[in-house]
């Protein structure tokens, strides 16, 4: 009855998708996305609560789900919560899932594991090592931005490119992983400093299409309104670009990838992935 009901509701090309979790919602709203590109040519109206606590919050969520019904899609560490927001649901006719939960089953079952009786919620974003080692992380790649502060001997990773291949958002995305990463712009006609690279250092040179890059860059200069500066775009040059920082990159021996199609978690998930054979071969020198 419920499912028959849902799947009226959903035949849009708009479904209303709500997040909802009693720790961060980063989770939540990671696998979430992960699912949406599974989608083509549906918009999801995203609306996203965390750090739930009482029944009272729940009950301002079910007012605004029951205006606009969709799905609920949440983590709740909280049984008592849990068990409140599905009798809420129920009573509004509305789908709550798990998301966790099929794969937390899979498991338990594949490898006959017990699970934790966890009622912490956020216990995995506890004030761990790990925690502080991120921030550490954050904090340097903040420092160490577009060439700034110049500490790149202390990096983990380097990312070399031009202006607009994603430096700066796979730095930070990195960096919630805990590892340092400093990044280094390439400007044409400027020669780039890499005195204080480490040898225990990786520099991975970013690379996009002169097209790609000269679109990225022509609604940057119409946000910033400074469409004027038309040297920022000219195709010639961004050509030229290229090719002297991919030069640099040859020189040096340096990995290289090419972002034009790729998303930040993809382009960090290739730096991750040279990272891991960079210190495999340290290690073993």
């Amino acid at each position: 009855m419920l499912k028959d009901y849902f799947f009226i509701k959903m035949l849009n090309n708009n479904p209303h998708i709500y997040l909802i979790s009693d720790s961060t919602g980063e989770t939540v709203s990671i696998v979430a996305r992960s699912v949406y590109a599974r989608f083509e040519n549906i918009n999801f109206n995203e609306s996203r609560w965390a750090l739930i606590r009482s029944n009272k919050q729940i009950d301002n969520i079910i007012k605004i789900v029951k205006e606009k019904p969709g799905m609920i899609l949440y983590t709740m560490i909280n049984k008592k919560l849990e068990k409140y927001l599905l009798k809420k649901c129920m009573e509004i006719k509305i789908n709550a899932h798990p998301i966790l939960d099929s794969t937390i089953i899979a498991l338990k079952e594949g490898f006959e594991l017990k699970t934790k009786n966890a009622q912490i919620p956020g216990k995995q974003h506890s004030l761990s090592e790990d925690y502080f080692e991120r921030i550490e992380a954050l904090q340097y790649a903040i420092a160490n931005d577009d060439g700034q502060f110049m500490e790149q001997n202390k990096a983990d990773i380097i990312l070399f490119g031009v202006s607009r291949t994603s430096k700066t958002p796979t730095s930070i995305y990195l960096a919630n992983k805990g590892i340092k990463v400093a990044n280094i712009p390439f400007v044409l006609n400027q020669e780039p400093n890499f005195s204080n690279i480490s040898k225990n250092s990786l520099v991975v040179g970013l690379f996009a299409s002169p097209e790609r890059l000269q679109q990225i860059r022509t609604s940057r200069l119409k946000a910033l309104k400074e469409i004027n500066k038309t040297e920022y775009i000219n195709i010639e040059l961004l050509e030229k670009e290229v090719v002297e920082a991919k030069k640099i990159c040859l020189k040096n021996k340096w990995v290289t990838i090419d972002v034009t199609k790729k998303s930040i978690e993809e382009i960090a998930a290739t730096v991750l992935e040279y990272y891991k054979i960079f210190k495999r071969k340290n290690d073993d020198k």
